[in-house]
């Protein structure tokens, strides 16, 4: 399974801010559409992934509070990609390895969508489900053996 079959299944909804944006408004947007990430664009770019773990590392930091900070000071600058040819093995593995939740998708330097770390289980879930379904049917209509002939000794003893 690739990138490219979880994002047609996931559907189109994007969001992004900007590194300038202010992080309570990050936070409020993030809110409102009851979401985990935001990817940070600057000139059509990613280069920025702003979680709800980087907003609350950000408010213990200030005391509780967003204050004037940007996103740029709390995005992470460096987060993990992958392109819509990746194979969810992979992605998934890449997840576990830094502990990251979601994952933009980039093709061509465009961004495509992003993979959260649900996205990625609820793939693997679906998988099983459905081999697991497939195993059953085929078991259901295993052929019946035949019944074994009685061999002429057997027969004449009856």
């Amino acid at each position: 399974m690739k990138v490219s079959d979880i994002l047609r299944v996931k559907g189109n909804a994007l969001y992004t801010i900007t590194p300038e944006d202010s992080l309570a408004d990050a936070a409020q947007l993030m809110a409102d559409k009851d979401i985990g990430s935001l990817v940070v664009m600057s000139n059509g770019l990613v280069v920025g992934m702003l979680t709800f773990r980087e907003v609350i590392h950000t408010l213990v930091k200030n005391g509780g509070s967003f204050g004037t900070t940007t996103v740029y000071r709390a995005m992470d600058p460096g987060p993990l990609t992958c392109t819509m040819a990746t194979d969810m093995d992979e992605v998934r593995r890449m997840m576990l390895d830094r502990h990251a939740r979601y994952m933009p998708v980039i093709e061509n330097r465009m961004l495509m969508g992003v993979v959260s770390f649900y996205d990625v289980a609820k793939a693997v879930v679906d998988a099983q489900n459905f081999e697991n379904k497939m195993l059953k049917a085929y078991i259901r209509d295993w052929p019946e053996e035949e019944e074994p002939q009685a061999d002429d000794s057997e027969q004449k003893q009856r």
